[in-house]
């Protein structure tokens, strides 16, 4: 049987190029002073990385895991890595912090890194939104009866836009695929026609940005970058409900684009005319086009991504294991994913089989499906008792370093037990925006390779949020 440790890391697979490109930094990547024209070159800087990430992980660890990532290249402080299918998505997991620390330990002037090619300075401007996931892509889209319809209007838009349909409008609840969809179009173009102008962007980024714009007095430079385009697609566009300022600049960017040819998509968690407060200019223009839905995955579907998902790590579970995990998550592809990677990571920890006593072990029956159903609130209260701060302390603006932990684990439990969009659990924890809920939950994620104090928290407290759920029904 495949062991489960060498295969959890490919859960969330995909596999980026190496590009051959970058900037140079202050002690690292400039071309040779033999050959000017020489590409900059990363691997002394990487050498140096991965020494001081040798005198930190167990052997065993760096050869598994580090050993294989090579170095991309390098932009505006951020150091892209490409790796194998079967090492990138646990490195970029577990890791990326401690290679973001070593980063700092030798001096270098990159901060960040991605596993990821890096943009061409050439083609894409500062901020552009074309750093896409390339796992998003038709081809990995799992189409079933829910979303069959929105997955033939995306692709005709891809191969045809402006042509097929426009605006192209798909509502649903969060996890069911929509953000796959809008990539997935802008990730066709984007290898297909090069030539187009293609902005992928979420509402609530289009609203900071144009916030920061009027305060930087750039709102000609905002126009120009969200107007001159051929293809705009817009992720969450009820977002918008309630920004007056940012309607109505969204109204006259949709106007612009539309009138002048070019292509519109957009998502949200529900169909135009439920967009109560959002201005009904804009509900109407929303409905100009086609409008779909994309409804949650009957079991088939669920079967099928379970059992890709389980093929591309090289899993073997056992009997109908696959099936029945199916059976007991039935309420988005996010939280089907979730429950596989929980279920292969506890395969690993405690080296038993992924079959059906596992199965019952980490996702009972009658509790796997209740996620869905736990509320923020409770969640909110086991983590600021478990830290010893009170609920207000946890969702106000205090960065104190227990409150400022505490925050953090909330808000990736809530991430994990609720389906609630980024911007949606910002909102819950203060008004924070969708960024700082992500760099929360990879801060969280970051640290479970390194502190095991953490890990079993976070393991406690989710047992005791199921456990409170299972007494309250």
């Amino acid at each position: 049987m495949t062991d489960p440790g060498r295969a959890r890391q490919t859960l969330l697979s995909g596999i980026c190029g190496p590009a051959d490109f970058g900037l140079p930094g202050r002690r690292y990547g400039r071309p040779s002073v033999d050959d000017p024209a020489a590409k900059p070159d990363f691997e002394p800087l990487w050498r140096d990385v991965q020494t001081q990430l040798r005198a930190s992980l167990p052997p065993s660890t760096f050869q598994l895991w580090i050993e294989p990532i090579q170095v991309a290249g390098g932009r505006a402080g951020v150091l892209y890595l490409s790796a194998p299918d079967n090492v990138r998505a646990w490195s970029e997991r577990r890791y990326s912090g401690l290679i973001r620390a070593a980063l700092v330990a030798v001096g270098s002037e990159f901060s960040d890194v991605r596993f990821a090619v890096p943009p061409d300075p050439s083609s894409v401007e500062p901020g552009a939104s074309l750093d896409l996931n390339s796992n998003y892509t038709f081809e990995r889209f799992v189409i079933g009866e829910g979303n069959r319809v929105a997955h033939a209007a995306a692709l005709a838009v891809a191969e045809a836009p402006s042509e097929a349909y426009n605006p192209l409008f798909l509502h649903g609840p969060p996890g069911l695929g929509k953000t796959h969809l809008l990539v997935a179009i802008a990730n066709y173009l984007a290898s297909s026609a090069p030539g187009l102008g293609i902005r992928y962007t979420t509402a609530e980024r289009f609203t900071n940005e144009f916030v920061a714009a009027l305060r930087a007095e750039g709102a000609e430079e905002f126009k120009r970058r969200y107007r001159d385009l051929d293809v705009l697609l817009v992720d969450d566009v009820q977002f918008l409900e309630g920004k007056r300022r940012t309607e109505d600049e969204f109204f006259h960017t949709f106007n612009a684009l539309y009138e002048g040819g070019s292509q519109l998509v957009l998502s949200a968690d529900r169909i135009p005319s439920e967009l109560e407060s959002l201005e009904s200019r804009l509900r109407d223009r929303f409905e100009w086009g086609l409008t779909v839905a994309v409804e949650p995955p009957n079991l088939a579907t669920r079967l099928t991504v379970l059992r890709r998902l389980a093929r591309e790590a090289g899993l073997n579970p056992e009997g109908d294991v696959l099936t029945e995990l199916a059976r007991r998550i039935d309420a988005n592809m996010r939280q089907l994913h979730g429950a596989l990677t929980r279920l292969v990571a506890h395969a690993s920890l405690t080296a038993r089989p992924l079959g059906p006593d596992l199965l019952d072990s980490v996702l009972p029956r009658g509790r796997a499906g209740r996620a869905t159903s736990t509320p923020v609130e409770e969640i909110q209260q086991q983590v600021a008792s478990a830290f010893g701060i009170s609920r207000a302390e946890l969702v106000g603006s205090t960065r104190a370093a227990t409150p400022l932990r505490a925050r953090q684990v909330a808000i990736y439990l809530t991430r994990e037990m609720t389906d609630l969009s980024l911007p949606q659990i910002g909102r819950l924890y203060g008004g924070r925006d969708h960024s700082t809920v992500l760099n929360s939950i990879r801060r969280i994620e970051a640290r479970f390779s390194e502190d095991e104090e953490l890990a079993s928290r976070v393991h406690h407290l989710r047992e005791a949020i199921h456990s409170d759920a299972e007494r309250s029904d």
